[in-house]
């Protein structure tokens, strides 16, 4: 006995339809322009990353840049970050005539220039800026008689610019905390500048050996020490 279909009927504005397989009813049927999956996943996010895996794979680039491996350079073997052998190899097959490694070298080389130059330029306005605003705000606090607030660090005197060139640079400490630094390790140095003058004039009066031969002994250690401070105060570049 065959089984019986029952066709569903509907009628649309117009024309005949009939509901059926592959003959859904009107309303529920997907609407033109509009996803049939509204709430579901974003166009073009199969493949996205999320945003901490792209910031890990950046440490990962930035740790592999940067890990040293040995290369040969003439007749030793030297250590080197990764990313200095690569520019490397690039400049010796530039070196060597290949064309799209001198083009490639030439490229890198301009934009590091020009990015210097840039930063060299505005390094320079923030200096002129500084040391001129300075200088303006110290003149009128001593014609005015002002006395009770601190001075800038750096201090205006402490930013040199050459025009000739186009340097500028800040001699001696910048923050309060290198001036503290600064200022202990000078004060060592005063002092054992002090003892050492003392030590050598004991030296020269002194008539007894065994006390000479111990100011000896004296002298030299507080000339190692005071060596070790000016290598220090050297150093850190002040």
């Amino acid at each position: 006995m065959s089984k019986r279909k029952t066709k569903l009927s509907a009628t649309r504005p117009g024309a005949g339809y009939e509901v059926g397989y592959g003959k859904p009813p009107e309303a529920s049927r997907f609407q033109a322009g509009r996803s049939g999956n509204p709430k579901g996943r974003p166009r073009g996010s199969k493949n996205k990353r999320p945003a901490l895996n792209e910031e890990r794979l950046k440490g990962i680039i930035l740790d592999e840049a940067y890990r040293e491996i040995t290369v040969r350079d003439g007749d030793r073997n030297v250590t080197v970050p990764m990313a200095q052998a690569i520019v490397r190899s690039l400049a010796v097959n530039a070196a060597k005539g290949q064309h799209r490694a001198q083009r490639l070298f030439a490229e890198m080389l301009t934009s590091t220039e020009s990015q210097n130059r840039a930063l060299a330029d505005e390094w320079l306005e923030i200096a002129n800026e500084y040391k001129a605003y300075w200088e303006r705000e110290l003149e009128r606090r001593e014609r005015l008689g002002i006395t009770d607030q601190s001075p800038p660090q750096p201090h205006p005197d402490q930013v040199k610019i050459d025009m000739k060139t186009g340097e500028a640079w800040i001699e001696g400490p910048v923050t309060k905390e290198q001036v503290a630094e600064l200022e202990m390790w000078t004060s060592r140095r005063d002092g054992y500048v002090q003892e050492l003058e003392w030590l050598r004039q004991e030296f020269d009066t002194s008539e007894d050996e065994a006390d000479k031969a111990g100011l000896e002994g004296d002298i030299r250690n507080a000339e190692k020490i005071l060596a070790m401070i000016e290598l220090i105060l050297e150093r850190i570049g002040y």
